[in-house]
């Protein structure tokens, strides 16, 4: 295992002075966490220096090419004050999987899992005490070559930044309007659409952005292809709960395998419910809202940790969702998410890792 270096800052940030305002992504702390890779050497000098700008040649291969990758995962505090973590050994795993398909070196996902906690445990103070706030978690890589030219690169860093934060929709708990998208697409099978990488965010933005403008909170894509399949929401994974059976689209290459997501089954499987991983269309939740059937349907994601959808707009239909309340079972794992991630509910999934 690497011994990480460490530089303090000189110059500590102001911390948030109200822990119930943070919103998302508006803070950071005072250190972050980088690592290199160069060729022929692999990835080496790992460090925890002060927060503050990455100095980049204008021809680094990232700012032209696109080619990185990113995580998301957080650190919560519990009501005794003991700081842990959710499942960091699979965004890890996922970072991998990211990297293997945008050729990136893969990290080593022990020693990495080792950075972000010695990085939080430098930054505890950092970590919110608030009702519902955490301390989000970013790592990435990132290519650097100075050089115009299509090919992988071959100097990269990795990075880990830190940011208190808050509820991710302004709603909360409350359930968000989702807008079905039609007319642009986010990914297709064989594409990147399985990776976390800023590509795939990029190529949504449009789509958010009219749908911001017609008085909804995200997009629900529709796949690539026969444009009828549902994939996922702009920023989760998303579930139907539909005649008493729990519904939600199969990983097929196209969309992101949320951390979130997987715990959600598991936990469902857990309570014995019915849980399909399949192929679901527009079509199907429509004729499901108009049979009586469509029970509820929510979204699964790190920075939002379960979102209730209240209503979906397709075309020229909007579908209202049980009332345009939280369901039971969207306020079950909600329950149970949270409390294990704060330390509320007794982890028997062995999930948890304390710092």
């Amino acid at each position: 295992m690497k011994e990480i270096a460490f530089e303090r800052t000189k110059t500590p940030r102001p911390k948030p002075a109200d822990e119930t305002k943070l919103g998302f992504g508006n803070y950071y702390t005072d250190h972050m966490f980088m690592m290199n890779y160069d060729e022929g050497e692999g990835w080496h000098n790992p460090r925890i220096i002060p927060y503050g700008p990455i100095s980049l040649e204008p021809s680094a291969m990232c700012l032209h090419y696109a080619q990185e990758v990113f995580e998301g995962l957080k650190a919560y505090r519990t009501e005794s004050g003991r700081i842990q973590l959710f499942r960091p050994e699979k965004n890890m795993e996922r970072l991998n999987l990211s990297n293997r398909r945008l050729c990136i070196p893969e990290i080593d996902e022990e020693f990495a899992v080792e950075a972000i906690k010695e990085l939080v445990r430098t930054e505890a103070d950092w970590v919110p005490s608030a009702e519902g706030a955490s301390l989000y978690i970013r790592p990435f890589i990132f290519a650097v070559d100075p050089h115009v030219g299509v090919h992988p690169a071959k100097h990269l860093i990795f990075c880990i930044i830190l940011s208190p934060v808050g509820a991710y929709y302004p709603e909360g708990l409350n359930p968000v309007k989702i807008f079905v998208e039609e007319n642009y697409v986010r990914a297709v099978k064989g594409g990147m659409g399985f990776t976390k990488t800023g590509g795939n965010y990029a190529s949504s933005l449009k789509a958010q952005d009219e749908a911001a403008a017609a008085g909804y909170t995200q997009v629900l894509w529709l796949d690539g292809v026969e444009r009828k399949y549902i994939e996922e929401v702009g920023t989760m994974n998303v579930f139907f709960v539909i005649g008493g059976e729990v519904v939600t689209p199969a990983l097929q290459g196209s969309i992101l395998g949320g951390i979130t997501r997987l715990s959600c089954l598991e936990i469902l499987r857990s309570w014995g419910m019915p849980v399909s991983e399949r192929r679901i269309s527009i079509e199907e939740v429509a004729e499901a809202a108009d049979k009586g059937i469509l029970q509820e349907a929510f979204g699964s994601g790190t920075a939002a940790v379960i979102s209730p959808i209240g209503e979906l707009k397709w075309g020229g239909r909007q579908m209202i969702i049980n009332n345009g309340e939280i369901g039971p079972v969207s306020q079950k794992l909600y329950d149970t998410l949270t409390g294990i991630q704060w330390g509320k509910l007794p982890d028997t999934f062995g999930w948890t890792v304390r710092l």
